[in-house]
């Protein structure tokens, strides 16, 4: 498709494009780590869905990206989404000309597909024209003064609960896929109690793969039980939590606090000038955890094209018409949620 003078559609993704599109990624002015190729990569290897590269060209030059993943399904619809499973990775463009042009691609793309909606993950206030929800925000920590500074500036609460967690016993570790079987245990059981559907752990060796230089598994232990843990990764001084759970009966001991010092004390040493606690609804009990280390909220917006007729969607756990499903969830024993689990989430994007 043809553009304003740009070339705008699929990408050949064989290995020279994708370096062509990491290249422009690592150079573009507000590119999020989800705009990686290898992200694609993981969704694809993990849940085998179809993936669709967008890219704009110019000269040969890559000027603008957009990557898409179908999800189709009876429970949740037939839709696209960029990027599911993750906070970010909408329209990226070098001008808002090249980015009206991805979406157009993106809405050839869902009428081909049958999809009823695309969503767009973007940051601050996203793209003109079109409709979208601002119910959550990325919660950020600057950590341009380092470890110490961060530590003296903490209000005592935060320092009082990093220590209490140490005086009972707690203990930090971190690697690699070592520790992902500890992590997965934590997790799957924390979803089962939240009512969500669990990821498979697949999914997690396949981001620990394609991303073995820019992610870490982090575990607290007490004794030789772990209690908290997390998948962290980072990209361009943006050192991000995606992935964090512990165990509810522990709550007392500060697992989570010694675990969010552990990673941000990472993050430093790292030289990341940014932490990201990753995504929260204002006011609610984790957006008030993440303020108390001094984030503050940077805006989200997920944007959408509608097919004709189709109203914007709610796939969120609050919503009523999943109530039921998530009461009978929290029910199951966490060994088979494990098992279905992945079969459910897989379309939840």
């Amino acid at each position: 498709m043809k553009t304003s003078g740009y070339d705008v559609g699929p990408a050949v993704f064989d290995a020279a494009n994708r370096d062509r599109w990491d290249e422009y990624v690592q150079r573009a002015d507000g590119a999020t780590n989800y705009h990686r190729s290898g992200w694609m990569e993981v969704v694809r290897r993990a849940f085998g869905h179809d993936v669709y590269p967008l890219w704009a060209t110019s000269g040969g030059e890559v000027v603008g990206v957009l990557p898409l993943v179908h999800m189709k399904s009876l429970l949740f619809g037939n839709f696209l989404t960029s990027m599911p499973f993750f906070n970010y990775g909408g329209v990226l463009a070098n001008s808002p000309i090249v980015a009206e042009g991805l979406v157009e691609a993106a809405a050839q793309v869902a009428q081909s597909t049958g999809a009823a909606h695309v969503e767009l993950r973007q940051l601050d206030s996203g793209l003109s024209g079109l409709p979208g929800r601002n119910h959550k925000v990325s919660m950020r920590l600057d950590l341009s003064g380092g470890s110490e500074a961060l530590w003296t500036g903490f209000k005592a609460k935060v320092r009082n609960q990093i220590r209490k967690a140490e005086r009972s016993g707690l203990t930090a570790d971190s690697g690699g896929a070592e520790l992902l079987d500890e992590f997965y245990d934590v997790f799957s059981r924390n979803m089962r109690d939240l009512g969500t559907p669990v990821y498979p752990k697949r999914f997690f060796q396949c981001v620990l793969e394609e991303f073995s230089d820019s992610s870490r598994i982090f575990v607290i232990r007490h004794g030789e039980n772990c209690v908290a843990g997390s998948v962290t990764v980072w990209f361009r001084g943006l050192f991000e939590v995606p992935w964090a759970s512990s165990i509810r009966s522990y709550n007392p001991m500060c697992p989570n606090n010694l675990l969010y010092w552990a990673m941000i004390r990472q993050a430093c040493d790292l030289g990341s000038l940014t932490f990201d606690f990753g995504r929260s609804t204002p006011d609610k009990g984790t957006f008030r955890f993440k303020k108390q280390w001094g984030a503050a909220p940077r805006s989200m917006v997920w944007q959408y094209l509608l097919s004709e007729g189709c109203d914007m969607p709610d796939l969120s756990p609050d919503n009523p018409k999943y109530r039921l499903m998530v009461r009978t969830w929290q029910r199951l024993p966490v060994g088979l949620t494990k098992l279905l689990g992945p079969r459910i989430v897989r379309n939840i994007p």
